[in-house]
Order: C-alpha cells, then sequence, then structure tokens
C-alpha cells in the first residue's frame, strides 16, 4: 500500500502543486483546506505523514498540531509555512513538529524530507515499539504500524489512546474488565481521567471497529461492570 499523505493547506494553487508532484510519486494524497477539517481527516483517514500550514481557517496550525499530540496521533509532521522566524520554528518543534519547511521551498527538497521521515518511521507511525503489525476479527483489520483500522470498506484512523486501548482489549480477550482496572493500566497516572473517560474512548473505539457500533459484536459491555473483547462475533449483552 502506497502511503498516504495528508496536506493541510489554505492557498489552493500551493495544496494543488504540491498534492500533484506528491501523486506523480506514487503517494495517495488527501487534501484539507482548513485546520478543523485537517485535524478531523487526520484522525480518521490513517494518514502516514502529515503536511501542515500554520497560517489556516477556522483553526490554526499550532492549534492543530498541539491537539493532535495530546491525541496520541504520532506520525510525522512537516510545518509548511510562510513565517520563518526562530520562534515560530521553536513554537513548532516544541508542540510536536517533526520537521520545517518555510515557503518558497523546492519541491525536491519537500520529497527528501518526507521521504527521510518516512523512512525513519519505518513507513508508520514512530515511537510505537512491542505492538504486533496487525490483527483481524471478523470484518476488521488492525495495523497497529499504520495507526489505521479497516472495518469493511471503510479505513480510518486511530489515535495513540484508541490504539492502545484495542491493544489492551486484544491481549486480554475473553476477561471482564472493569474500568478501574482499564483506568490505571492504560491511562495510568498521566492527566486526570474518569471512568467516563473510558467510556468515551470505547464508545470512539466501537465506531471504527464494529461494523454496527449501536450492536457492537466483539467490544461488549458488561453492565455495571466494564467491557469485555472478543474477536468472535457475539450478540451485546443485554
Amino acid at each position: 500500500m502506497n502511503p498516504k499523505i495528508l496536506i493541510v493547506e489554505d492557498e489552493q494553487p500551493i495544496r494543488l502543486a504540491v498534492a500533484d508532484a506528491l501523486r506523480s510519486e506514487g503517494f495517495d494524497v488527501l487534501e484539507a483546506a482548513d485546520g478543523l477539517s485537517g485535524e478531523q481527516m487526520a484522525l480518521r483517514e490513517g494518514v502516514d505523514l502529515i503536511l501542515l500550514d500554520l497560517m489556516l481557517p477556522k483553526r490554526d496550525g499550532f492549534t492543530v498540531l498541539r491537539s493532535l499530540r495530546e491525541d496520541r496521533l504520532a506520525v510525522p509532521i512537516i510545518v509548511l509555512t510562510a513565517r520563518g522566524e526562530e520562534f515560530d520554528r521553536i513554537q513548532g518543534f516544541e508542540f510536536g513538529a517533526d520537521d520545517y519547511v518555510v515557503k518558497p521551498f523546492s519541491m525536491g527538497e519537500l520529497l527528501l524530507r518526507i521521504r527521510a521521515l518516512l523512512a525513519r518511521s519505518g513507513g508508520g507511525a514512530p515511537g510505537v515499539s512491542g505492538l504486533s503489525d496487525r490483527a483481524r476479527f471478523g470484518e476488521t483489520e488492525v495495523d497497529f504500524a499504520a495507526f489505521s483500522v479497516t472495518c469493511g470498506d471503510r479505513r480510518m484512523g486511530l489515535s495513540r489512546r484508541e490504539l492502545e486501548l484495542l491493544q489492551y482489549f486484544l491481549r486480554f480477550e475473553g476477561e471482564t474488565l472493569d474500568r478501574f482496572r482499564l483506568l490505571s493500566d492504560v491511562w495510568g497516572t498521566e492527566g486526570d481521567p474518569t471512568v467516563r473517560t473510558v467510556d468515551q474512548h470505547v464508545l470512539k473505539l466501537r465506531k471504527k471497529i464494529e461494523r454496527n457500533p449501536a450492536a457492537p459484536e466483539h467490544l461488549l459491555t458488561v453492565h455495571g461492570v466494564g467491557y469485555r473483547f472478543t474477536r468472535a462475533a457475539m450478540s451485546p449483552d443485554r
């Protein structure tokens, strides 16, 4: 499968030129013209790398960058911007950028930087170790390295937390896991999570891994306790 790159850029001539160049090099390309839709696509589409402008409508690039990293999306991100001041570069790296290209840039240089980051991340997301490459159950296939899941004809991205939660369910398949255990083992002491946090992430995860999230077959609720995961399709508990 060709690497999938998301371009978040509001200047149409730049976005189209970069998209055309990347497609001619064999990449799959997605495009977003504002920060809000770019952030949503990054979390939904299972991309391998993001090109992100800073000066964007609806949500600026710094906000998008910080939000993606807080949601544990670990794919490489290259910031594209006309703002070349040292402060902006430092802030971009502090928020989680992997590289920085100042406009105007040459397409050759951009391609070199893209290939270098993809090679460094092994074609998927960096910083993930100890995970099985793939998991399959029912109509669902999870690609842990690419932080993506395919269910039927839908392919979506997984946040870092969703990936960690799904990995935990797979590891303890068939066991009933109470919410406090999930909080302790998956979230740990990070932030200030509550049992409601677990429920919210389970709902998000079901929308991505279940054929019908309203009637889950794999990630089942054990009422009054927590959740149980099974690879075999089962009817939800009543």
